[in-house]
């Protein structure tokens, strides 16, 4: 994968997608690993990607999210946000009704 179309398939073909860096198993940095946690918690799926694989996606995906920073948590087609936000948004229970209905 190396093409912003191709991000933006993959982020259209996952109800859920968290582009981070590591696997929710072994996460690789302290945000990753945070958000890991916080959709556990939702006890929902979600699909990852590994950004430290691929070094194309890893510098394509800001294009795509105007955000330069990783992880970033797409829901339904639209990028949330990185670590801070979904921290705070979890926190704050705006997290919860973005979650609902996901099949």
């Amino acid at each position: 994968m190396s093409t912003v179309e191709d991000i933006k398939n993959m982020i259209e073909d996952n109800k859920i997608i968290l582009f981070m860096k590591g696997d929710p198993h072994q996460p690789r940095c302290g945000f990753s690993a945070k958000v890991v946690d916080i959709l556990k918690e939702y006890k929902i799926p979600f699909s990852h990607f590994d950004i430290l694989g691929d070094p194309l996606v890893r510098r394509d995906l800001p294009q795509v999210s105007d955000w330069p920073t990783f992880p970033q948590l797409f829901i339904k087609g639209e990028f949330v946000g990185g670590c801070d936000i979904i921290t705070e948004m979890h926190m704050s229970d705006e997290l919860k009704p973005l979650l609902e209905d996901i099949e």
